[in-house]
């Protein structure tokens, strides 16, 4: 299988309200960005063992998802490496959120974790039976996006710099990380100048 530069996942179920965010912005940056060379954009829905071999071919992993972390409703928040590890480590929510965490363990037991890694999480109000996001999810879901823009403009080109940032509130500040190399897809180009 062909390695894929940067994996962008979203995570959840369409069917429980805000668990849908994940999806959601998959199906945004699709519609924002198209094709990215280097960049595979994937729905996981509610996961499966089916994922493992495309999260241990990526060299960069962005996950995107409704997770309970202690925030107000509507708060993105990003976790990176280490700090995607201990949150998943956490006590699971979700079935997906578990399952997250089984897939990163066999990639991380194969030695084939992906080195950068992050998850861009919203706290959700409500995961139950509806087809559409809670008003507080909703009005994350730009934030979710830019968030994960940020991420792939960061990451997209080889050779560009990963750390392992501690859990960053993006709220306020989505474009925050320095030295911010042009990304792959020309549709990204203005997220990395604004960086």
């Amino acid at each position: 299988m062909e390695t894929t530069m940067l994996l962008v996942l979203g995570l959840g179920n369409r069917l429980l309200g805000d668990d849908a965010a994940g999806p959601i912005v998959i199906e945004q940056f699709v519609q924002r960005h198209g094709e990215c060379p280097g960049v595979s954009w994937r729905d996981g829905g509610t996961l499966g063992l089916s994922l493992l071999p495309e999260i241990e071919d990526a060299d960069a992993l962005v996950v995107v998802d409704a997770a309970r972390f202690g925030a107000a409703p509507g708060t993105v928040q990003v976790f990176e490496g280490l700090d995607m590890d201990e949150q998943l480590g956490g006590r699971k929510q979700s079935a997906h959120e578990l399952a997250l965490a089984d897939l990163m363990g066999a990639a991380a037991l194969g030695g084939r974790l992906p080195p950068r890694r992050a998850l861009v999480a919203v706290e959700p109000a409500s995961t139950a039976l509806g087809l559409e996001p809670t008003p507080a999810v909703a009005a994350a879901l730009p934030v979710l996006v830019a968030a994960v823009e940020a991420l792939v403009a960061r990451w997209a080109l080889p050779g560009s710099s990963g750390s392992d940032h501690a859990g960053t509130d993006v709220n306020s500040d989505v474009n925050s990380d320095e030295g911010v190399a042009a990304p792959v897809c020309p549709a990204l180009q203005e997220v990395a100048h604004e960086a």
